[in-house]
């Protein structure tokens, strides 16, 4: 594959495409040739264009962007899903998408894709592992494993997280719970700081559902979430955090 990638924006909303297109336009590495608002113009423009990257939103009246998929005899290019929904994104990495943006976009994440892209195609190796995982941003979806439950999530839908020694118990913003093999620590290192702040040794919270703060008399205190019937706790020695945010 050669740069610049060549960009076809399939998308039945005007506005999608447009603001896709600012969004792409300080990355040298991807130009976009087109554009379709539907599946037919779609296959239309991909016989006229040959695109090596297509952003394909899911659902479009009449077909969607998995039926564009199935009427394609073969795939030659590099798929990247932007969707206003998260329920497909199992689905979609399962025809081998390289991604699964949610609405709206955030330029971070979308750039963190295309980085990705530009070192596969140009054949440099992978950073190599490290003991903590890529930081992650408010758009980002992870996996969170339970079993037959398991399912992707937004990273801004998580309301807390709890420590439970060698785990943490994940609270999302639908009110389900889910033990994650991995530590607090790693979640804190991980998650972005400007939402996501300790409040004890054994709660981390997402500020943006915070309702209230109930603060004792030697600076402890309850912190009460949207949805999460329980207050937690709150330590003396992170209550700065939350007096920066909400004075």
């Amino acid at each position: 594959m050669t740069f610049p990638l060549r960009a076809l924006l399939v998308d039945d909303e005007r506005l999608a495409r447009a603001e896709l297109r600012e969004l792409l336009a300080p990355h040298a590495q991807v130009t976009v040739v087109g554009e379709a608002d539907g599946v037919a113009s779609a296959l239309a423009q991909i016989e006229a264009l040959r695109p090596s990257l297509l952003f394909l939103d899911v659902q479009m009246p009449g077909e969607g962007g998995f039926e564009l998929l199935s009427r394609l005899p073969e795939c030659p290019f590099d798929v990247i899903f932007v969707t206003a929904h998260d329920a497909h994104a199992l689905r979609a990495f399962e025809v081998n998408a390289l991604d699964y943006l949610l609405k709206p976009v955030h330029p971070e994440r979308l750039a963190r894709t295309l980085a990705r892209l530009t070192v596969r195609e140009q054949g440099r190796p992978a950073p190599a592992p490290g003991p903590v995982r890529q930081k992650l941003v408010e758009g980002d979806m992870l996996f969170l494993e339970n079993g037959a439950k398991s399912r992707f999530v937004r990273v801004d839908q998580l309301v807390c997280l709890c420590g439970a020694g060698d785990y943490a118990e994940v609270v999302t913003a639908d009110g389900l719970r889910t033990l994650s093999p991995r530590p607090l620590k790693e979640w804190e290192l991980r998650l972005p700081a400007r939402t996501f702040a300790r409040i004890h040794r054994s709660a981390l919270v997402n500020l943006t559902f915070v309702e209230r703060v109930d603060r004792g008399l030697g600076g402890s205190g309850d912190v009460f979430l949207r949805g999460v019937p329980e207050p937690l706790p709150l330590s003396r020695s992170h209550a700065a955090v939350l007096r920066e945010r909400f004075g």
